[in-house]
């Protein structure tokens, strides 16, 4: 509720009128274009997710894209954190059929391989806009800045460290009080089994890497369709920023006020207004909607089923 209220007061302390009126000339058929340039995101993703796990057949990458838009969709437009999404996304995999230890264990790749890509496209994004940041109006974003990538940084050298020791000792916990259960086991042997292919795993990271970049293309895409001439590089960095400071409100449904600020705070240092800044929030948000509410429907349609078939 709070982040709602900081989105609506800063939509509103902008202009609502400037910023419709620069949406508008994105048009129903460029709107329609950057839903479809998200879908190729969702694949790339869903790529990735398919990367880290070994023993997949080639075809399941479509699975693993749904289940990536599933958990995007979950995350973007109900009121869970990321976890909400994350568990969906599983669960998704897991009703398709596949393994669990493959599930989690590749879960677990694709994630640390994702924020390690996008410590790379913030990085690359702090170093374009290094020359915005040494001006004195950029002082006050430093430490967000900073600090949003001090914490990604963090949580991939955790994630790195203690994968296998967390494991391991929820292995011992579970065969001490659940003798009778293994999948904590099979999931730190298969969680092996995929590090020790590092071609798979240098998929995965380059999977997430391409659709981090997809992305930001798309927002350039979407500012050319509103009619903002904005360099590519600008748009890639600007993204890269946002995202950062995206990851610092994990914990927020659709990060719903973080975005909308940052791009009011951010978007000037580019020479982007702040009408066209949230006018590509809100097409952001209408593109989530439009996608995630489809997929939504898609995923409740299919769990109702599997009810109804269960004997």
């Amino acid at each position: 509720m709070l982040g709602l209220a900081i989105a609506v007061w800063t939509i509103g302390d902008v202009g609502l009128a400037g910023i419709a009126q620069t949406a508008q000339h994105m048009g129903p058929g460029g709107f329609v274009a950057i839903c479809a340039w998200s879908l190729v995101t969702s694949w790339l993703l869903g790529g990735a997710w398919h990367a880290a796990a070994p023993g997949e057949p080639a075809p399941s990458v479509l699975l693993f894209a749904w289940a990536r838009l599933v958990r995007d969709s979950v995350s973007n437009l109900l009121p869970f954190s990321e976890l909400g999404g994350i568990y969906l996304g599983v669960r998704t995999l897991l009703r398709a059929g596949v393994p669990p230890p493959r599930v989690y264990a590749s879960f677990v790749v694709d994630l640390t391989t994702e924020m390690a890509s996008q410590l790379v496209y913030t990085l690359f994004s702090l170093l374009a806009m290094a020359p915005l940041l040494m001006g004195a109006d950029a002082a006050g974003l430093r430490p967000a800045i900073v600090g949003g990538t001090a914490v990604m940084f963090g949580c991939i050298f955790l994630f790195m460290r203690m994968q296998k020791v967390v494991l391991a000792l929820a292995g011992r916990i579970a065969a001490r009080f659940l003798p009778e259960t293994t999948v904590l086991g099979e999931v730190q042997a298969e969680l092996s089994r995929i590090y020790a292919q590092r071609g798979r795993v240098l998929a995965a990271f380059l999977f997430n890497l391409a659709a981090w970049t997809a992305s930001g293309v798309g927002a350039w895409f979407a500012l050319k369709l509103m009619g903002s001439d904005i360099a590519l590089w600008k748009v890639l960095s600007l993204e890269g920023v946002i995202f950062a400071l995206r990851s610092m409100a994990f914990v927020i449904p659709g990060a719903i006020g973080v975005q909308e600020a940052a791009y009011v705070l951010v978007a000037p240092l580019f020479g982007l207004a702040p009408e066209a800044a949230l006018a590509l929030s809100l097409a952001k948000r209408a593109r989530d909607l439009v996608i995630g509410a489809a997929a939504l429907l898609a995923w409740q349609l299919r769990e109702s089923r599997d009810l109804f078939v269960q004997p």
